[in-house]
């Protein structure tokens, strides 16, 4: 069973939306587990203290090392990835939640406030991951997206295990326009090629709308799929 631990300040917005759809239905199904760690229930004091004021003086409030040590050591016991939800870390792309899926789970981190102390990062050995170039109130939503990339991985848990090879990203590229009946909506019809039943054009026509797509909209992925495409025929 994949296993996710989620330390957090907010325990009560968990599952949220993971208890929903293919999620919810792989969570029911034992598929995977999902473990909320409360980070007060580490606090010493009556206040129930998680933060406090930023070293070398500044605006906000900073996430204490010492309470959330106790946290992840009473919730990451095993071989688990320790992640730390943070928009300074590294990007989260698809193949490094191909990865995570393929893990016995994730121990997910989720700061708050300016920011977590740093000695903690490196004493717990936390990797920073981010779902994105902006900043969040807190780590929480970002671990449920970390989560349900992964958790739809799982074996099993999507219905047609084929429609993974050819989403966004699986290869490099944005992902082809989709269309479903009816055969015209609005004045707009399906491409005649989808409706012709050969499948030799049908693949062209949508890998070439793929290529289309990633070159007008995102054009870091365009030119490192060239790259890998150059490699390939070079080797």
């Amino acid at each position: 069973m994949w296993r996710a631990s989620v330390l957090t300040i907010l325990p009560d917005i968990f599952p949220g939306p993971l208890s929903a759809s293919l999620a919810g239905k792989a969570l029911a199904a034992n598929t995977w587990s999902l473990d909320v760690v409360d980070i007060r229930k580490f606090t010493t004091d009556k206040h129930r203290t998680v933060d406090d004021t930023p070293a070398g003086g500044g605006p906000g409030m900073v996430m204490k090392a010492d309470v959330l040590a106790r946290a992840i050591d009473a919730a990451a016991t095993d071989a688990r990835p320790r992640l730390l939800l943070s928009p300074r870390g590294a990007p989260l792309t698809q193949a490094r939640v191909e990865a995570l899926a393929q893990q016995p789970g994730v121990v997910l981190a989720c700061g708050r406030f300016e920011g977590v102390d740093e000695r903690v990062i490196a004493g717990r050995g936390l990797e920073e991951v981010s779902i994105g170039d902006y900043v969040l109130s807190g780590g929480e939503l970002a671990a449920m997206v970390l989560i349900d990339a992964c958790v739809r991985l799982l074996p099993g848990v999507m219905g047609d295990e084929a429609s993974r090879t050819e989403e966004s990203f699986t290869e490099g590229l944005l992902e082809y326009p989709h269309y479903t009946r009816p055969q015209v909506w609005e004045g707009r019809a399906i491409p005649e090629v989808l409706l012709s039943g050969d499948h030799a054009k049908i693949a062209a026509w949508r890998r070439a709308e793929a290529e289309r797509l990633t070159r007008e909209r995102r054009g870091d992925l365009w030119s490192a799929f060239l790259a890998r495409f150059r490699g390939s025929r070079a080797g």
